[in-house]
């Protein structure tokens, strides 16, 4: 299979690069239930601040800071960043966030990031697959999520974040994907046309949609072989797994290849 000659590949990072595994979580009881949740390890750190605060009280402002945040997010992708939300947590525990001291908001994120940090997957295979691009091609992470350091600390554990030329992440753009800004702010620092870069995401929605919008070329990750929505326009590439861009960057004469054109595009 004949491949268009890129300069750059750029990578969703959740689903795409590693996957997250929530039941790698600790477990916490909730009012006579399990579930895998941080809030645990943020009590331990909430209650030498504010002891009256239980465990089910902080669990709840949690997941009530989550569907604030995903509900504003709907809206017009603009990224609700970790503080703002933990924030949002404060208040739905009547603390004043503003009065909390700058050492319990930091150690709470931390403390956050650090578990859900344990509980992203980096497969094997994805490290001498990116190493084999990298002597080919500028390589460059492209992310929704909420706080940096989480994200970029998860490619460190795995040891590949100097295989990427820039590691861009929502909350410190301010724009999700499938929002153009983030995708043209990955660009620019790496001083690219939107034809010189292939992106790599597993959603339709969000990475297939996006990407294309700004003009790069898309290969969709569907280990599932999930139907594209029929209003989405087809991504260049479809590909079951990672590894499948071996045969569309790094050897596109192997006929063995699992990665192809999109059946739309054949």
């Amino acid at each position: 299979m004949a491949s268009k000659r890129y300069e750059a590949v750029l990578f969703d990072l959740f689903d795409t690069l590693v996957r997250f595994d929530r039941t790698r979580l600790p477990v916490v009881e909730i009012d006579g239930r399990s579930v895998h949740s941080t809030v645990g390890r943020l009590h331990d750190v909430l209650r030498g601040w504010a002891p009256h605060v239980t465990v089910e009280a902080l669990y709840g402002a949690l997941s009530e800071s989550w569907r604030e945040a995903e509900r504003r997010r709907a809206i017009d992708h603009r990224e609700v960043a970790a503080p703002e939300r933990f924030a949002h947590l404060f208040r739905c525990l009547e603390m004043d966030p503003d009065a909390c001291p700058s050492g319990l908001v930091t150690e709470m994120l931390e403390t956050h990031r650090g578990e859900l940090a344990r509980a992203a997957e980096f497969p094997a295979h994805h490290r001498p697959l990116l190493e084999d691009l990298r002597r080919r091609y500028r390589l460059a992470v492209v992310s929704n999520f909420d706080y940096t350091p989480t994200a970029v600390g998860i490619l460190r554990e795995a040891g590949v974040a100097e295989l990427f030329e820039t590691i861009v992440v929502s909350d410190a753009v301010g724009w999700r994907k499938p929002a153009p800004t983030i995708f043209q702010e990955t660009l620019s620092r790496m001083g690219l046309e939107a034809r010189d870069a292939l992106f790599v995401g597993d959603r339709a929605d969000i990475d297939v949609a996006g990407a294309l919008a700004v003009g790069m070329d898309v290969a969709w990750i569907n280990p599932a072989s999930e139907p594209l929505p029929a209003d989405l326009t087809a991504p260049t590439y479809e590909l079951r797994d990672l590894d499948d861009l071996r045969a569309i960057l790094v050897d596109p004469a192997d006929p063995a290849s699992a990665g192809r054109p999109h059946a739309s595009k054949e």
